[in-house]
């Protein structure tokens, strides 16, 4: 298996696939927006809405300079990226999810289009391949921390067997 093909894997497992972990896209099933802006307890606790704000912030930024782009929206430091605009909106929250949906199916498209060299192709921070792999390990983090407030509300199983 070529290094670009556990690329595209790696995304399908982030989002798609179950494998170690759940992927993000069952995770953010049937969540609503306050659901999605409940805090939990504690003053550095963020909402879900905020972690997957956070997420898509680096993965459309990485989409869009994969694609050749120049992301145009620097956020100042990284707390920036935890904000929601408007916490009680059900159709901004829906709207969130799925551009988390548009951002990992951008990603599955291109990563098919790209010829194995691809994963040395250098961005800031190191190679495409290395970027990318970061990215989805701080996703895999953010995915887990989702699911622990998600069994904080009740809304997660407690436990899962795996047969």
């Amino acid at each position: 298996m070529s290094r670009m093909e556990i690329l595209r894997k790696e995304v399908e497992k982030s989002y798609f696939t179950e494998a170690w972990y759940p992927p993000l896209q069952p995770v953010l099933e049937g969540l609503t927006a306050a659901q999605a802006s409940w805090r939990p307890p504690g003053e550095a606790a963020n909402t879900i809405w905020e972690y997957v704000n956070h997420l898509l912030y680096y993965q459309e930024r990485f989409l869009e300079r994969i694609k050749g782009g120049s992301p145009a929206y620097p956020a100042s430091t990284n707390d920036d990226t935890f904000t929601v605009e408007a916490p009680d909106d059900e159709a901004a929250w829906q709207a969130t999810v799925k551009r988390v949906e548009e951002v990992y199916q951008g990603l599955r498209d291109v990563l098919a289009t790209l010829p194995e060299e691809a994963y040395d192709r250098p961005l800031s921070g190191g190679s495409l391949g290395e970027t990318l792999l970061n990215l989805l390990t701080h996703a895999a983090y953010h995915t887990g921390q989702i699911v622990q407030i998600r069994k904080m509300q009740g809304s997660w199983p407690a436990r899962r067997s795996f047969d």
